[in-house]
């Protein structure tokens, strides 16, 4: 098995807003010379984001899915001084520590459900991982997927794993199905969510669940304002996952119905 090896970078330039983004995110250069999406731990949804953005996206490459690579981002406060914007100034402000990046794909285009296809192993790979952690943004409105060299490319999993929104309530989430997929973008090109789910069990093993969930920085899982601590937020995504796992039998029905 490949270990997962994540890379930290400095943020050395800030380049531009991406404003379709509802967080914000910039495209930003780092002292490895590449360009990257920064996903700023400041934004509305704050770390939370970050940690769905990293879990989603480790575990979609673990089944063969094609993702930018994610790097830790470190982002020091001198960017904030010549930033005109006062929006974009706060940003920066609250960002400063350690935020994501993803590799930035350049002329990438948005994956269009009118004229885009995808086949159907990668279709209904990418319904089965979203049911699994109940990713609730990847719909005809909002894609989240981008053609890049001919290829299907799996970005944004910021809004999955929406339990952790509410640490008191959490466990209750974790036999409930995800209704949601009858929005999913791709559903009507996922024809083989069976043979999807027989892939993603012989990847997603509670091993590389755990790596994943391991290697969240110990800062995007401290909150004083919520009950649980690092290490039982940890303990609890990867109680998640499994438990969906568990499931995915179930999960599949319902997407196969939906459909």
């Amino acid at each position: 098995m490949n270990t997962l090896d994540i890379r930290t970078v400095d943020v050395v330039q800030y380049l531009q807003p991406l404003r379709e983004g509802g967080s914000m995110p910039a495209i930003v250069k780092a002292d490895d010379d590449f360009l990257y999406v920064l996903k700023f731990r400041g934004s509305g949804q704050g770390k939370k984001s970050l940690i769905s953005e990293f879990i989603g996206g480790e575990l979609a490459r673990a089944i063969g899915l094609k993702v930018p690579e994610l790097v830790f981002m470190n982002l020091e406060d001198s960017f904030r001084q010549t930033e005109p914007d006062e929006e974009i100034q706060d940003l920066l402000k609250f960002s400063v520590g350690l935020n994501l990046g993803l590799h930035f794909l350049s002329g990438a285009i948005t994956f269009d459900p009118l004229i885009s296809t995808a086949d159907a192993m990668t279709a209904s790979k990418v319904v089965v991982l979203d049911s699994l952690i109940s990713n609730i943004d990847r719909t005809a409105k909002n894609a989240n997927l981008l053609y890049w060299h001919n290829e299907l490319w799996v970005i944004d999993n910021g809004a999955s794993f929406y339990f952790h929104h509410n640490w008191e309530t959490w466990e209750s989430h974790l036999t409930r199905t995800f209704p949601f997929i009858k929005d999913h973008v791709l559903l009507q090109q996922a024809t083989a969510l069976s043979e999807a789910a027989a892939e993603i069990q012989k990847f997603i093993t509670l091993e590389k669940i755990t790596e994943i969930v391991t290697k969240i920085p110990e800062d995007w899982l401290t909150s004083e304002s919520d009950i649980l601590n690092a290490d039982e937020k940890r303990a609890a995504y990867i109680k998640f996952i499994t438990t969906k796992l568990s499931m995915i039998d179930v999960l599949v029905k319902e997407a196969e119905d939906a459909r």
